[in-house]
C-alpha cells in the first residue's frame, strides 16, 4: 500500500519556503551537536540528510524516510532520578516525547510540552540555554494506516519542576534511579543519553550545565 501523497511541485516549493525559518532553528542545533559514538554519528548524518531533502520534516504524515520528533531526558532537581514512561503502543519503557505540533519548530518547546502532556510535570532548561543532549533515529513499526517509518528524535535535557506525576496518554510514568535502568530494558540510545547525564555507570565525559 502506498501511504505517501506526492505534492505538486508548486506546493512542495511553498512548503519548503514556509518551513525555512523552522529548519534554520533545527540546523543550528544539529551543527553544534557532537556525537559520542558511531550510532549517534549515523543518526546525526541521517537528520542532516532529512533536513536537506524532506518537504515537511516536522509533519507526522511525512513517512519516507520519516519525520522529526522531540523528547525529554528529564532529571529531578538533584539529578539523581530520571523520568520514564511506559509506551502503550510500543510496549516498552522510554523517555517522554513525541511529535511536533503544527507550528512548532523548537525541540525544547515540543519536548517540554510532550513531557507535561504525558506526565503532568513542568520542566525547565538545565541552564541559561536549552541543551540538545542526544540525537537518535529509530524505526517505528507499521500500524493501521501508518507504514513503518523513522523517528528522527531530538532529545533535550530538561529539569523537572516540583509537582505530582500524573500519567496521561501513557500506561505509566515513574521516577527511576540508575540501578533500576537494567530492569527496564531501555534501548541503547536512551542508555547513551542517560550516560551523558552521569546517570549510568561509566558515563560519557561531557559538560552538562547546572
Amino acid at each position: 500500500m502506498d501511504y505517501s501523497i506526492e505534492p505538486r511541485p508548486i506546493f512542495r516549493k511553498i512548503s519548503r519556503i514556509m518551513s525555512a525559518p523552522a529548519l534554520h532553528i533545527i540546523s543550528e542545533w544539529i551543527t553544534n551537536h557532537v556525537a559520542v559514538d558511531d550510532s549517534e554519528r549515523d543518526s546525526l548524518r541521517r537528520i542532516r540528510d532529512l533536513l536537506a531533502t524532506a518537504t515537511e520534516p516536522f509533519s507526522r504524515g511525512h513517512y519516507v524516510p520519516g519525520h522529526l520528533t522531540a523528547s525529554g531526558i528529564v532529571l529531578n532537581a538533584e539529578r539523581t532520578y530520571a523520568l520514564m514512561i511506559f509506551h502503550t503502543k510500543l510496549q516498552r519503557w522510554l523517555q517522554p516525547g513525541g511529535h511536533f505540533e503544527p507550528g512548532e519548530c523548537d525541540p525544547s518547546v515540543a519536548a517540554a510540552r510532550e513531557v507535561l502532556e504525558e506526565t503532568g510535570i513542568k520542566t525547565r532548561w538545565p541552564g541559561p540555554k536549552p541543551v540538545l543532549l542526544d540525537v537518535d533515529v529509530h524505526s517505528i513499526p507499521a500500524r493501521k494506516s501508518e507504514p513503518e517509518h523513522g523517528h528522527f528524535d531530538l532529545r533535550m535535557l530538561l529539569i523537572a519542576e516540583p509537582g505530582e506525576l500524573c500519567a496521561n496518554e501513557v500506561a505509566e510514568a515513574r521516577w527511576c534511579a540508575p540501578h533500576e535502568f537494567a530492569a527496564l530494558n531501555l534501548d541503547p540510545g536512551t542508555i547513551r543519553a542517560l550516560k551523558k547525564c552521569g546517570m549510568e555507570s561509566r558515563p560519557f565525559s561531557i559538560y552538562i550545565p547546572k
